[in-house]
């Protein structure tokens, strides 16, 4: 770990730094895959609204 030592003789521990890279956009089977949990998502959504609403019926 690194430290450093400052006045007084104080150690102040850094943390390590992540390596940095450069994002790359999504590929076309990315974005599909993204629509398609996107669609799921919104059909689990749109499930519990209606159980909700059948639910609070009763």
């Amino acid at each position: 770990m690194p430290y450093t030592e400052e006045e007084g003789g104080r150690l102040n521990n850094f943390a390590r730094e992540p390596k940095v890279y450069k994002a790359e956009p999504p590929s076309s089977n990315e974005k599909r895959n993204y629509i398609i949990m996107g669609a799921i998502a919104l059909a689990f959504v749109a499930s519990l609204f209606v159980v909700a609403v059948a639910a609070s019926a009763s």
